[in-house]
């Protein structure tokens, strides 16, 4: 379902038929697309169970599957309980490290800096001379 969903395409297909069922030619319409090209996104919609067509004499008119997004909102809300759980677990941790042992505070420019008294100065360099131009 999920891959079915990651495509442009398809979740503009979903979302137009959340507002109810419409036409295969209508569905297709806003997409620029061939209707063959259209079709493959339908038929991975309807193989992912979020489409069911329906033909009305000529007309093939699609809607969104009942219960269709269900089961992935199911699935959504257990993964997102297992991580809400994980991340007020780090937060407690890193609350009580905070309180056993406080981060240090900002390095002063003094500590920054080398203080031993070997320290090499860097080296000057200087430019060469100055190379070759062109002459036109």
């Amino acid at each position: 379902m999920f891959w079915a969903l990651s495509d442009a395409t398809r979740r503009g297909v979903v979302e137009q038929l959340a507002r109810g069922p419409a036409s295969v030619s209508d569905l297709a319409q806003p997409h620029g697309m061939s209707l063959p090209g259209f079709m493959k996104h339908l038929r991975v919609l309807e193989d992912a169970g979020l489409v069911q067509r329906e033909k009305e004499g000529r007309t093939v008119r699609c809607a969104l599957a009942p219960g269709a997004l269900e089961d992935a909102a199911m699935w959504l809300a257990h993964y997102e309980k297992f991580w809400t759980a994980q991340l007020d677990a780090l937060g407690r941790y890193l609350y009580h490290r905070e309180e056993v042992k406080p981060w240090p505070g900002e390095p002063s420019a003094r500590s920054r800096s080398s203080t031993s008294s070997g320290a090499i100065p860097s080296p000057v360099t200087k430019s060469g001379p100055r190379g070759p131009t062109r002459k036109r």
